[in-house]
């Protein structure tokens, strides 16, 4: 039988959901390294004097590096492999966190804040394919949602360890701590992290043959696998341009604007949130903990919706998902005032937020043929980044020019709603029912 079809058909081993879970750790570590920004940011902003519109470009240094991270590091995987990749990325990041926690000026801690982003874009990359290709078609919606879920946990992790260290020891020890932690992980990864079997049997590296075997006895598949002929077919022509041809135009442009508008909405709340609420009146410590509980949210919402999507049509779940964000938006903000309202409610935004985005990775790859899947995937990802880099900014320039917190979290329920109607019209492959 066909590698692929045998580990697609074949029942999860307790190697499988290892990886699942490595995988997930980097994303949690992912969330911990993004987000530790927004858990010291109002500290930041004192001692270096910044204005809402410089805040916000230290929130989108971060976010310009994950986006060179995903469309110019996370390539060379077809050239050295995922595992050399991840490797990599996960070095990158841990640099880019220790960095940031000896900065003299808000300059070199956008630097800092850009490497340790470029490191997270290809994580992101890579975790993604390894997540798919070690899951079976059964189990490969609740793996990719469990693997989600990692984000929101690294978030939470964050601000936990933003209001343990900062009172006492002072912003930097929360990015020490988070380069201290995805140093040892790296070590985790170096001992215990697989290749990508595709990248084994299309590339076939030195004792490919070697290495592929012993990863199937792992996983329970013993037998002699046999590489399948190497392939030598060139691709012709760059694949870009076929996204918008007539078989395309129409679902590229929607599901792009998805990819914005939501990923635009994600950013703008994650990253804000806990310094508004300090304006409003918490503490710092009362701002991190709703921030916390919009993480914690997350979490949740990434398994609801992989559970939901495995049982009903993953298009319209989502679209459910875009409406009810918008919804929890505004009644969050409008509650903010009061502590635990605002924490029930930030837990909701950030389940249905964090759901949105699961939905937005299990819909993706159902548009595009497998010639051009990859690139198809790459481009709206990379266009969800642009709005990513553009939303803090964007905040801080309207905060600056009189918007208020209320005004602000509104007009993000609305951009919510843009999604909502592309996602609508949009047509694919998920307007199937499930197969995985």
């Amino acid at each position: 039988m066909n590698l692929r079809e045998t580990i697609d058909q074949s029942p999860m081993s307790s190697y499988q959901w290892l990886i699942v879970v490595l995988a997930a750790i980097m994303n949690l570590l992912d969330g911990f390294d993004v987000l530790a920004l927004a858990f010291t940011a109002t500290p930041i902003r004192t001692e270096f004097g910044l204005s809402g519109v410089e805040l916000g470009y230290l929130f989108s240094a971060g976010l310009i590096g994950m986006t060179g991270g995903s469309l110019f590091l996370a390539p060379l995987a077809d050239k050295i492999g995922r595992r050399s990749l991840l490797l990599i990325a996960v070095s990158l990041s841990a640099i880019g966190m220790l960095g940031s926690a000896f900065v003299a000026s808000s300059f070199a801690l956008g630097f800092w804040r850009a490497i340790t982003g470029i490191g997270v874009g290809a994580i992101l990359v890579g975790t993604n394919v390894i997540t798919s290709e070690y899951s079976s078609r059964k189990w490969r919606s609740v793996a990719i949602s469990i693997y989600a879920a990692g984000f929101g946990l690294g978030a939470v992790l964050g601000g936990m360890f933003a209001n343990v260290l900062q009172p006492e020891y002072g912003w930097r020890a929360v990015f020490l701590a988070g380069a201290i932690l995805t140093g040892l992980f790296l070590i985790v990864l170096w001992i215990w992290l697989p290749e990508s079997i595709d990248f084994l049997t299309d590339k076939q590296p030195a004792n490919a043959k070697i290495r592929l075997n012993r990863i199937m006895a792992k996983i329970g598949l013993k037998g002699e696998w046999e590489l399948p002929p190497k392939s030598e077919q060139k691709i012709a022509h760059f694949p870009f341009t076929q996204l918008f041809g007539v078989q395309y135009l129409r679902s590229t442009i929607l599901i792009w604007l998805a990819f914005f508008a939501i990923m635009f909405s994600f950013y703008l709340v994650n990253s804000w949130t806990p310094a508004l609420l300090k304006d409003a009146g918490m503490t710092i410590e009362q701002g991190n903990g709703v921030g916390m509980m919009i993480s914690l949210g997350g979490t949740i919402g990434s398994l609801f919706y992989g559970m939901l999507a495995s049982k009903w049509n993953a298009r319209n779940v989502l679209v459910l998902f875009t409406i009810a964000t918008a919804i929890a938006i505004i009644i969050f903000i409008l509650s903010s005032g009061t502590l635990w309202l605002a924490m029930v409610f930030g837990i909701m935004v950030g389940a249905l937020m964090n759901g949105c985005i699961s939905g937005l990775y299990t819909l993706n790859p159902s548009i595009y043929a497998t010639d051009i899947r990859s690139t198809g995937v790459g481009w709206s990802i990379g266009i969800g980044r642009l709005g990513a880099i553009l939303a803090p900014t964007i905040a801080g320039q309207l905060l600056d020019s009189g918007w208020n917190k209320q005004s602000l979290y509104t007009a993000v329920a609305f951009i919510m709603l843009i999604s909502t109607v592309s996602l609508f019209l949009l047509h694919s492959k998920s307007d199937l029912p499930p197969k995985s």
